[in-house]
């Protein structure tokens, strides 16, 4: 039995809002080229993701917010009207056959989540999905259906199973957290740029769940300018001391790539560090706890040429247990590509170690990101000093 699949098809690059939007899928292709190119991937690997039905888009979403987004994109949606769902907006446009392109991209989570939950693989990714912004009647933030929380409530439904969600985007994963807030079934953990000055702004230590749901919801909103050890160190004790507390049944990881420095709308400065070290975290949790089950969508990640090929197909690699990421990158990728970027591509796997100036404030934010965690984490570790 194989134990990981790649959902794709050429299908899911409709989901186009312009052509100088900031949200470009043309990633998933450089992504899939990379993993071709260097031998990672074959044809039997890929799975063509399925159109989720307007029944399972309202598992999550509003169904006069589904009509919605269908007339909008046969352009038969007033102005006002597509305002009030969130639609037409400068950071979520209007474009032609906008519900069946994202449609197809949560059906590819979808995909994702009947092969791994019925035992066909242990793995699955899915880079077309990742799409957190998205709220139940309101398009936010590049994401109008929001994959990740329809296949959350798909697995409770059809699979009676606890997930645990996990988001290293830069931006936090609004959309999924307050889909599950009062819900104990369901675990949120977003790791974020602080809302500060960051979209959306919410993801803060205090958002912890409601009702039910009450101490199920973390956030680690990391200060402005945080590099690698301090943000990694933060990664690592917060989802292992989540998952210890919360024993989930499966993971769902949103791998948003865009903490990385070079990302033009974040302000972190990671390097490619801590996207080799996220998918092992991931893979560790959920073999220790899921029997291997692990479901991983893309998400954030605006630097299309030179960040996130390389980030995501480290989440194959590691899915595959393949070591073929280090050192330079395949000559005929970049030969392939190079003229079509408007920037200089890496030529390496790993980033240069002078990427950028060091940062003033260094032992300052790494001090404040120890104090977010230690009280981001304090209610589960003090119930466990009370047992």
């Amino acid at each position: 039995m194989r134990d990981s699949i790649f959902i794709f098809s050429e299908d899911q690059l409709k989901y186009k809002f312009n052509n100088n939007h900031p949200f470009n899928q043309l990633r998933l292709k450089l992504t899939l080229d990379l993993l071709e190119k260097i031998n990672a991937i074959s044809k039997e690997d890929i799975i063509p993701p399925r159109m989720a039905s307007d029944e399972e888009l309202q598992l999550v979403h509003d169904p006069h917010y589904v009509t919605a987004v269908k007339k909008a994109g046969n352009g038969e949606l007033s102005e006002d009207m597509a305002e009030s769902y969130g639609l037409g907006t400068e950071d979520t446009p209007i474009f032609p056959n906008m519900h069946e392109a994202s449609s197809l991209l949560v059906g590819g989570t979808l995909t994702a989540v009947d092969y791994v939950m019925s035992g066909k693989v242990k793995h699955a990714l899915n880079l077309g999905g990742g799409l957190h912004h998205g709220f139940r009647g309101k398009a936010s933030g590049f994401c109008i259906y929001n994959d990740s929380s329809v296949a959350i409530k798909y697995i409770q439904q059809k699979y009676n199973a606890k997930v645990l969600y996990i988001d290293t985007d830069a931006h936090h994963g609004d959309g999924v957290q307050w889909a599950f807030y009062d819900e104990p079934d369901v675990c949120t953990f977003s790791i974020h740029e602080t809302g500060r000055y960051l979209f959306p702004g919410t993801g803060n230590i205090n958002e912890r769940g409601q009702g039910k749901g009450y101490g199920y919801s973390f956030n680690i909103p990391v200060d402005a300018f945080t590099e690698d050890d301090s943000w990694l160190d933060a990664y690592r004790t917060s989802v292992k001391e989540i998952a210890e507390f919360f024993k989930p049944d499966v993971i769902l990881t949103q791998n948003g790539a865009d903490a990385h420095y070079l990302d033009p709308l974040t302000h972190l400065s990671a390097t490619m560090r801590i996207y080799r070290e996220i998918p092992k975290l991931a893979h560790e949790i959920a073999h220790q706890y899921c029997d291997g089950r692990w479901i991983a969508v893309g998400g954030g990640g605006y630097d299309i040429w030179r960040v996130v090929p390389r980030a995501w197909s480290l989440i194959w690699l590691e899915m595959t247990e393949n070591n073929n990421c280090y050192g330079p990158l395949p000559a005929d990728w970049l030969d392939a590509w190079q003229d079509k970027s408007p920037v200089k591509l890496p030529s390496e796997w790993d980033d240069p170690a002078d990427l950028y100036d060091p940062i003033p404030r260094k032992a300052e934010i790494t001090e404040k990101n120890a104090q977010t965690v230690e009280k981001a984490l304090y209610p589960i570790r003090n119930k466990a000093g009370h047992e």
